[in-house]
């Protein structure tokens, strides 16, 4: 069926609440993993998914190995508003990159290869009746906590805090979409998330009704820029625990956004697919899932996989992109496409 929480019966949002995966009330967030120089190059292997699919969750070319299968939830297929609320202090120019790229998911004016055209392998994926993922995705509405309402550390569980804050404001609250609304909450770059830099660079999941009074799929990703560059923002800044290895050049010429920008698209398209993590995925677990980005984590054109990002694209001036938005470049990593086995991207060279 459409994904239209808001209309719910009371009785089916009880069974959300109480039964769909009570155990990860701690939590909470289904996070970013796949191939990036994580400080710890050998992280602990904590379930069975890890187990199937650590070593070989990128995947360029066909692969037998990846079982991706539909579990019969909603996924997005109204109109996509992306709400957003910037936290901590963001400069007017690092908005615009953002904002840009989500305007660009469903724009038909940027060249190929572009953001849309990347778009389209996720609205290759339907709900039960065969309805695709909606092909517009645009900007919703904005909030500003320029003070930190919450404090510069967060739990994972206190994101949700965050977001209650910002939809039950006293002054222009942010819109309860729970059709086909998504919520992004962004961090400035000296706030710290649980996890962040270590094991995540943004997660994903949908808000307890017990903590923010509705179910509405979220995502939050953390600018890198002061943290860890080398981490969320690779290829654009590079750890110094692996010598020898040169930056590229970021195409918006800010290393910490131009970072955040890849994984704002991996969320999104992973919200769009799985919004309450009973939709499309790989593993046997649900608790955590491998979903449709998470199979091509690293991969950024034709050949990519482990640490090699594949065939890119170089500007004039020198940046590393692989798409067009409507007036900027971007580097996103690609997503699987469950028709053909494999990861795609408009920038394949094959296509």
């Amino acid at each position: 069926m459409p994904y239209r929480i808001a209309t719910l019966e009371p009785p089916f949002q009880a069974v959300l609440t109480l039964s769909i995966f009570t155990t990860i009330l701690l939590s909470g967030t289904i996070s970013v993993t796949g191939w990036r120089p994580w400080p710890n190059p050998h992280p602990t292997v904590n379930t069975t998914a890890d187990l199937l699919f650590a070593g070989s969750k990128k995947y360029e070319g066909s692969s037998s190995f990846v079982h991706l299968k539909y579990h019969m939830g909603p996924v997005l297929t109204a109109d996509i508003s992306v709400h957003i609320l910037w936290y901590g202090t963001w400069r007017t120019s690092q908005k615009h990159i953002i904002r840009e790229f989500i305007n660009s998911i469903s724009s038909s004016s940027a060249p190929p290869p572009s953001v849309s055209g990347w778009w389209r392998t996720v609205r290759l994926y339907t709900d039960q009746t065969g309805a695709n993922i909606s092909s517009t995705v645009r900007l919703g509405a904005e909030k500003n906590d320029r003070f930190y309402s919450h404090g510069k550390s967060l739990t994972r569980l206190s994101v949700q805090s965050v977001l209650k804050s910002a939809v039950t404001a006293a002054t222009k609250p942010l819109p309860i979409s729970p059709q086909g609304g998504l919520y992004l909450l962004l961090t400035a770059p000296d706030v710290y998330v649980e996890d962040f830099c270590g094991q995540v660079c943004g997660f994903h999941y949908f808000t307890f009704p017990s903590i923010v009074g509705y179910t509405l799929p979220y995502a939050w990703v953390g600018n890198s820029a002061k943290l860890c560059p080398g981490v969320c923002a690779y290829p654009f800044q590079v750890p110094d625990y692996i010598p020898g290895l040169k930056p590229l050049k970021s195409p918006n010429g800010d290393v910490g956004v131009d970072g955040m920008i890849s994984v704002i698209g991996h969320e999104i398209a992973e919200l769009a697919t799985n919004p309450l993590v009973n939709a499309w995925y790989a593993g046997p677990d649900p608790i955590d899932p491998v979903e449709i980005a998470d199979l091509c984590e690293g991969i950024y054109g034709t050949g990519g996989g482990g640490s090699y990002m594949g065939q890119l694209l170089a500007g004039y001036d020198g940046a590393t992109y692989n798409m067009n938005g409507i007036r900027r470049k971007f580097l996103v990593q690609w997503v699987w496409n469950h028709v053909l086995n494999y990861c795609t991207g408009p920038n394949a060279l094959d296509q």
